[in-house]
């Protein structure tokens, strides 16, 4: 999960060496940019970093970033179905107009290191008929804008959870 799957134009893999150099973390990928229904320019990518010094880390980011202090990281809390182990971290949403780039931050403490990666990798290989429908459905809404957003979320959370494969839906929340 240290590597990507899918092929990044120079300047944004050019970003997230500069990133991983700068904090001194391993990005960790996971999400679509693993999988075959990435849609570039569209889709964002699912990026985890795991710290033992979580305080240092978020302010190194933001730095890094450019975000202002009112930019928060939402704390969460996420009941692993691989351990079955509650672990809390941090999630920022983050855009680059310039880059065309959109990111997903989840960082955690180390400690949770293994469950994590063990949950976000039961979600890369995936049956055919699941990784269809997610490029269908990915082609309605990024494309076609035939859905809305809320409408792609249910869907996608339905396909990649309990409907297609078996997985227990995640209990994750966002303070």
């Amino acid at each position: 999960m240290e590597h990507i799957k899918y092929k990044l134009p120079d300047k944004i893999n050019d970003f997230f060496n500069r990133l991983s150099k700068y904090i001194d973390k391993k990005l960790y990928y996971y999400g679509s940019i693993q999988r075959l229904d990435y849609f570039p320019g569209s889709s964002d990518i699912d990026v985890d970093i795991f710290t033992d010094n979580m305080h240092s880390t978020i302010m190194k980011l933001k730095h890094f970033l450019n975000t202002n202090d009112n930019i928060k990281f939402k704390k969460i809390y996420w009941k692993l179905a691989v351990n079955n182990k509650m672990v809390y971290g941090y999630k920022l949403m983050y855009e680059n107009t310039k880059l065309n780039l959109k990111v997903e931050f989840s960082l955690y403490d180390e400690k949770y290191k293994d469950g994590v990666l063990q949950e976000h990798n039961r979600k890369i290989i995936l049956p055919f008929y699941v990784s269809f429908l997610l490029i269908v459905l990915k082609k309605l809404y990024y494309d076609f804008k035939l859905i809305n957003e809320n409408t792609y979320g249910y869907i996608k959370k339905k396909i990649l959870l309990t409907r297609m494969i078996g997985y227990p839906e995640d209990k994750f929340v966002a303070v």
